[in-house]
């Protein structure tokens, strides 16, 4: 896939303002700090797309940009990548960490056009609580997500294969199938060709199913 334009369109502080759900859409989010901004700019080739701060809780509403993507030559498909807020970041307001989640649940839950979530987990850590716990939502809510293992390349190769297996080794003491995973790198852009093929592979299903119900 070829990412032709990128642009953003617009920061909502409630799922109900959010752009019209007219294309698909694809969501990013993890912890606070996890890489996330830096990985979106990294999958559109374009640094100052997405806002990165070492200073976490820096996104705080749902960011919608529109991309167009495809061939060399051919169609274009056009589709929403979303920036969602970092979850299990401590240093706020309780006030304001209850109103992110609000927010956040009601966006996965409510959002009839969004086709995947992908959840970012720093690979340099074993498995945390609390990105188990947010997985472990979205199974609930049954929400389709892939789990991005991210700044592999700011620890041994060895290091985050275990890591890997770790969380999906939890994973399996509640889940009897377990979802795609992917090692990812802003730094290297290890993973990128992979989503992106992802997210290409569902539009084209998406636009298969619409053509036979036509």
């Amino acid at each position: 896939m070829l990412i032709k334009k990128a642009e953003y369109v617009i920061s909502s502080p409630t799922v109900d303002v959010c752009p019209k759900p007219d294309r698909p859409e694809y969501a990013f989010i993890g912890r606070s700090n996890v890489g996330k901004s830096s990985l979106i700019n990294m999958l559109c080739n374009n640094q100052k797309l997405a806002k990165t701060s070492i200073s976490p809780g820096k996104t705080q509403n749902i960011n919608h940009f529109a991309i167009e993507s495809g061939k060399q030559k051919g169609p274009v498909d056009k589709w929403y990548l979303v920036d969602l807020p970092g979850y299990g970041y401590a240093k706020i307001a309780q006030t304001t960490r209850k109103a992110w989640t609000k927010m956040i649940e009601d966006y996965l839950r409510k959002r009839q056009n969004l086709l995947n979530v992908f959840v970012l987990i720093d690979s340099r850590h074993s498995p945390q609580k609390i990105d188990l716990e947010f997985v472990n939502e979205l199974g609930t809510w049954q929400v389709p997500f892939t789990i991005l293992f991210t700044k592999a390349d700011k620890e041994k190769p060895g290091v985050v294969q275990r890591h890997v297996k770790e969380f999906f080794d939890e994973m399996l003491k509640t889940w009897q199938f377990l979802p795609q995973g992917l090692i990812t790198s802003a730094a290297t852009k290890q993973g990128r060709e992979e989503i992106l093929k992802l997210i290409a592979d569902k539009n084209e299903a998406i636009k298969e199913e619409q053509a036979k119900s036509r």
